[in-house]
């Protein structure tokens, strides 16, 4: 894989026709028509494209209308291989794109029934998306600073610097990958984790509401995804299936060492719980080990992920303050930050249940944290820890 950074020989020009007005589409549509370029709509969804149009997106596609140079199919992975196939026909003059989160079966599908036009069509994959679905959760930015991937090995080259392009002209950064290569990273970046915070968050479903009070931030994070669209999500897990049921036999595999490990340090069902015999004598061999090692992968895993900006990751000092919940607190802690010239590199707010404040965790360059305390000290704001 390697990250095409050339500058673009030239910009994105319509008319482009898009196919499908969900959130993927209509937020693109948002961005082309800001952008100053023309754009069409296309949903089978009479209300979805309507809801497009009236968002300012651009307008509805009739017959007679110019001919589109570029064509991006943004519907369910199921069907994007029919639809993609249907556009080239329809026109023969466009380069035909989606953004479908699987790429193999799709770019399969279309150089088996597209004939010389399949080499029109570049598969195309922006890693971008919301918890929430449809035209309404559209956002021009929503592509700003994301990789998008782009599959056109097999297209035509200068189709494929149009797809690049237009990628660039949203503010994304092109990604070259094969569709193979593609499926089986997404599986693991996007497609399990979704699986994953789906089964954590299930377990939320009966679980008594004196328990769920005790939530915090560690729970919101890993379940955060769990709100996502089931049938788009049922559509790509079934499209990826390979790459998918190869992690989760592994996660399986993992999860069975884990259970049999901690399992030695249970109590036998129906026998109270021995607790005078204190100590490590007490606990059964294996099963401290078998969370350490989970632990400890997980952790060296974590570090890899590519930290600002896509760089290497890096390490940051937390800052903790309690932030009133009214009006404008929030704003002036950023301004007391920025007036302490500190940049803040990541935030998250936590608010407890019943509580009248939110602890903000501000993650700085370990060097700032000290001076960043000091400073908001000084101005009255109460400093939890770093």
């Amino acid at each position: 894989m390697t990250e095409d950074s050339a500058a673009p020989s030239f910009s994105t020009r319509g008319p482009v026709l898009i196919v499908g007005t969900g959130l993927l589409g209509t937020s693109l549509a948002l961005a082309l028509v800001a952008a100053g370029v023309e754009v069409q709509l296309s949903d089978t969804s009479p209300t979805s494209l309507a809801l497009a149009r009236d968002m300012g997106a651009g307008r509805v596609r009739i017959d007679g209308d110019v001919e589109p140079r570029i064509v991006v199919v943004a519907t369910p992975p199921d069907v994007t291989a029919s639809v993609v196939l249907h556009e080239l026909e329809a026109h023969p003059g466009a380069v035909v794109t989606d953004v479908a989160s699987v790429k193999d079966r799709i770019a399969a599908e279309v150089r088996a029934h597209g004939g010389r036009a399949a080499r029109r069509y570049v598969g195309g994959h922006p890693m971008a998306g919301r918890e929430r679905s449809g035209a309404g959760a559209a956002d021009s930015d929503l592509f700003a600073g994301r990789p998008w991937v782009v599959v056109g090995r097999e297209a035509d080259p200068d189709a494929a610097l149009v797809v690049r392009n237009l990628a660039v002209d949203v503010g994304a950064t092109p990604v070259r990958m094969g569709a193979a290569e593609h499926d089986a990273a997404v599986a693991a970046v996007s497609h399990l984790p979704q699986l994953l915070s789906s089964l954590l968050a299930a377990r939320l479903e009966t679980l008594p509401e004196a328990a769920l009070a005790l939530a915090g931030q560690g729970l919101r994070d890993t379940t955060r995804i769990a709100a996502s669209d089931p049938r788009l999500w049922s559509a790509i897990v079934v499209g990826n299936a390979g790459p998918v049921v190869e992690l989760l036999r592994a996660v399986r595999g993992d999860l069975d060492l884990l259970i049999d490990g901690i399992a030695l340090a249970a109590p036998p069902p129906d026998s109270p719980q021995d607790t005078a015999s204190g100590g490590a004598e007490g606990i059964a061999p294996g099963a401290v080990g078998a969370v350490t090692d989970v632990m400890s992968r997980g952790s060296a895993g974590r570090s890899r992920i590519p930290g600002k900006h896509g760089g290497a990751p890096r390490r940051y000092a937390e800052v903790q303050v309690l932030v009133p919940d009214s009006a404008g607190e929030l704003g002036r802690l950023f301004s007391d930050v920025g007036a302490a010239g500190v940049n803040i590199e990541d935030f998250v707010m936590e608010h407890s249940a019943g509580q009248r404040a939110g602890l903000a965790t501000l993650s700085v360059l370990p060097g700032a944290a000290q001076p960043l305390e000091e400073a908001l000290d000084a101005r009255g704001w109460r400093v939890v820890g770093a």
